[in-house]
């Protein structure tokens, strides 16, 4: 660990009931593991306020601000306007977590993009990047559900550049990226970055590690997801900030790098996309 002086967690979810006993150890190991930064992201509008009020209260925590695809039918009148104000904070750097989802089927596919589309218009007028989640059924890779939402964000970026938006130049992240290679680019070529997660340590994501070396590095984000997606040798408990070194770790394995170079670069990438010191 000491070899990562510098490490940032692009994703995670530190309002879960399963902090609730240990927040402050838990941000202390994530802080004696090099964890310098650390992005809280909401999935509803009441658990975006709880990242804010943790931003607010934490110099190394920031907050993102959306609606999850699996809460899109919560959507009302209300909603925007609430994400809105909490936008206008500069704790607040990302929206997000929003995107699609039809593993779960939690609200009809046309609901989940209309959600998705408000939340890109609100991205845009705020000028701040989108942190966007994906996940298709039987997690296929090539599945609908990302290649909907590669349409929409796609659509997206490119009425922003007629616009001469800055926010073209690094529109967002897709979070803990499962999807094929090909989208992979054809994501980046869009100006996202590509979120990876504890799964790219498991022995069976070949496919995943392959994507990881195929990849340019300054396009990645290195992410917990905390509490999920713990990885190896966590696999299975509960995840934390603190383990985002064992991300940095593999992907330095799999590339043949430093895991410092790798920590410098993805905590580069994120100074770019979100803009915080």
């Amino acid at each position: 660990m000491n070899e990562s002086p510098f490490l940032t967690d692009t994703h995670c979810h530190l309002f879960f009931d399963r902090f609730a006993e240990d927040l402050p150890d838990t941000l202390q190991r994530a802080r004696q593991a090099g964890v310098r930064r650390m992005l809280v992201a909401g999935i509803d509008v009441e658990s975006s306020r709880q990242a804010l009020n943790l931003a607010q209260k934490e110099g190394d925590i920031y907050a993102a601000v959306g609606v999850h695809p699996n809460d899109a039918a919560s959507w009302h009148e209300h909603t925007l306007p609430a994400l809105r104000e909490m936008a206008a904070s500069e704790r607040v750097v990302a929206i997000g977590e929003i995107g699609l989802d039809y593993y779960w089927d939690a609200a009809p596919p046309a609901v989940q993009q209309r959600v998705l589309r408000a939340q890109l218009a609100l991205a845009a007028e705020v000028g701040k990047p989108v942190v966007l989640h994906s996940r298709d059924k039987d997690n296929a890779p090539d599945g609908p559900c990302l290649q909907d939402e590669l349409r929409l964000i796609t659509s997206w970026v490119s009425e922003l550049k007629k616009q001469n938006h800055p926010l073209a130049q690094h529109p967002g992240v897709i979070h803990s990226f499962s999807g094929s290679l090909a989208l992979a680019k054809q994501a980046i070529e869009a100006g996202f970055y590509i979120g990876i997660t504890g799964p790219v340590t498991f022995k069976k994501a070949r496919a995943l590690q392959a994507l990881v070396c195929a990849l340019p590095l300054e396009r990645l984000l290195i992410e917990t997801d905390s509490p999920f997606l713990a990885p190896h040798p966590h696999r299975g408990r509960r995840n934390e900030p603190a383990y985002v070194t064992f991300v940095a770790q593999e992907i330095a394995a799999l590339r043949g790098e430093t895991v410092a170079h790798v920590a410098q670069v993805t905590t580069e990438n994120a100074v770019r996309l979100f803009g915080w010191a």
